[in-house]
C-alpha cells in the first residue's frame, strides 16, 4: 500500500481508505448501500488491515449512528492500529439544535460519536456540510477547543464550496486555530467539477482531497453498459435519486474508454477508474466501499500499478466536459490560460 500525507499535515494515510456507509443498514439510502453487521464488518476490516488500508471513514448520519456503532464494535481491541475519520453537521433529528455546527451541536455531536465508536479520540473530524447560520469563528473556535482537549486530532471539511473553505482557512490563520487539512469531495470520471475551483484551491492552500464515490455512485462498476438495462442487484435502482447526476451519453463514452483500458491492462473497470483518480493532483486518499469481500478485494487491486500516460489521456478525453463560467475562458481563450492555467 502506498501512503501519502494528508494535505499539509504530517499524518500519513493510505492511498485507499475504506468507507463504512455499508455498516448498519438503516433507512432507505443506507439499507440500499449495505447492511454489514459487526461480524461482517470485522472481516472486511481484517482484509483492509492486511492490505495496509488503515483509514476508515464514517459519519454520524450513516444509518443514524449505526455505522459508527458497528465500526466501533468491529475494531474493539485494536484501536491503535488504525485511523478513524467521521463527519458531523447534517441533521440527526428534528429539533432546532439537531443539525449544524454551533458550539452546542459540535460538542454534543463529538461526545456522541466518541460513545458510539467506543474511543476517546477521533483522528479526523470533518464538517459534513457548511453551516450558513453559524459564524465561521464559532465553528473553528469550537474545533480548536476539541483539538486542545485531545478529542480530535485533525479537522477537515466535506462538500464545501470554494469560498466557504477559503473563508474557513483564512479565519483559522487569523486566530491561530487548526486549519482544515483535507476536503472530502465527490470526484470521479463521471464527476470532474472538483477540478474547476476546489482542486486549484487545494493546490494553493495544501488541502488534500479525500475522495468519496470514486465509481460515480455505482455507475463505473463495470456492470452498466450502453443499450442494456441496469442489472438486478444494482443499488442504482434504489439510490440514483440521491446521487450526483450524469448525462447518459457521456457515461457510456466513459464506460467504453474504461473497457478498452481495462482490456489493455488486464484490470477491472473499477480498478482502472480508481487508478485514474490516484494519479490526480491533491488526492490524498480514495475512499472505497464494499458490501462483500469480493468487491473489496477487487477495489484493493487499484494500487500497486499505474496507468500509462496515453491511457490517462484517453480517459481524460472521454470524461471531459466544458466548465461553467467563470472557468471556461481559462480553457478556451489563450490569454486567460496564459495567466491562470488549469491544474489538469
Amino acid at each position: 500500500m502506498e501512503y501519502r500525507t494528508l494535505g499539509a499535515s504530517g499524518l500519513k494515510v493510505p492511498a485507499l481508505s475504506f468507507g463504512t456507509g455499508t455498516f448498519g443498514g438503516k433507512g432507505p439510502l443506507f439499507s440500499a448501500w449495505g447492511n454489514s453487521d459487526v461480524g461482517d464488518a470485522r472481516r472486511l476490516i481484517d482484509i483492509c488491515l492486511d492490505a495496509g488500508v488503515t483509514l476508515f471513514d464514517t459519519a454520524d448520519v450513516y444509518s443514524d449512528g449505526g455505522s459508527e456503532e458497528v465500526l466501533g464494535a468491529a475494531i474493539r481491541g485494536r484501536r491503535d492500529t488504525l485511523l478513524i475519520s467521521t463527519k458531523t453537521g447534517l441533521p440527526m433529528g428534528d429539533g432546532p439544535n439537531d443539525a449544524g455546527l454551533s458550539h452546542h451541536r459540535l460538542i454534543g455531536a463529538v461526545e456522541a460519536a466518541l460513545r458510539r465508536l467506543g474511543t476517546d479520540y477521533i483522528d479526523l473530524l470533518q464538517l459534513h456540510a457548511f453551516d450558513a447560520f453559524t459564524p465561521v469563528e464559532e465553528v473553528l473556535h469550537t474545533l480548536d477547543t476539541l483539538v486542545r482537549a485531545g478529542k480530535v486530532r485533525y479537522i477537515g471539511a466535506s462538500n464545501f464550496a470554494g469560498w466557504q473553505l477559503m473563508k474557513s482557512l483564512a479565519v483559522a490563520d487569523r486566530h491561530g486555530w487548526p486549519r482544515h487539512v483535507v476536503h472530502q469531495v465527490y470526484y470521479s470520471l463521471t464527476g470532474r467539477d472538483y477540478e474547476w475551483e476546489l482542486m486549484p484551491l487545494g493546490l494553493d492552500q495544501k488541502v488534500g482531497a479525500l475522495v468519496w464515490s470514486p465509481l460515480g455512485w455505482g455507475r463505473l462498476t463495470g456492470k452498466i453498459r450502453r443499450g442494456q438495462p441496469i442489472p438486478e442487484g444494482s443499488r442504482l435502482h434504489d439510490t440514483a435519486q440521491w446521487g450526483p447526476p450524469v448525462d447518459e451519453e457521456r457515461l457510456y463514452r466513459i464506460v467504453d474508454a474504461l473497457d478498452a483500458v481495462a482490456a489493455e491492462t488486464g484490470r477491472s473497470v473499477p480498478q482502472v477508474a480508481i487508478a485514474w483518480l490516484l494519479a490526480r493532483p491533491t488526492v490524498s486518499s480514495v475512499i472505497v466501499g464494499a458490501r462483500n469481500e469480493a468487491q473489496l478485494r477487487d477495489n484493493l487491486g487499484a494500487v500497486g500499478w499505474t496507468l500509462e500516460p496515453g491511457q490517462i489521456a484517453r480517459l481524460d478525453a472521454a470524461s471531459d466536459v466544458m466548465p461553467a463560467y467563470p472557468y471556461y475562458p481559462y480553457r478556451t481563450q489563450e490569454g486567460f490560460a496564459r495567466l491562470n492555467p488549469m491544474p489538469v
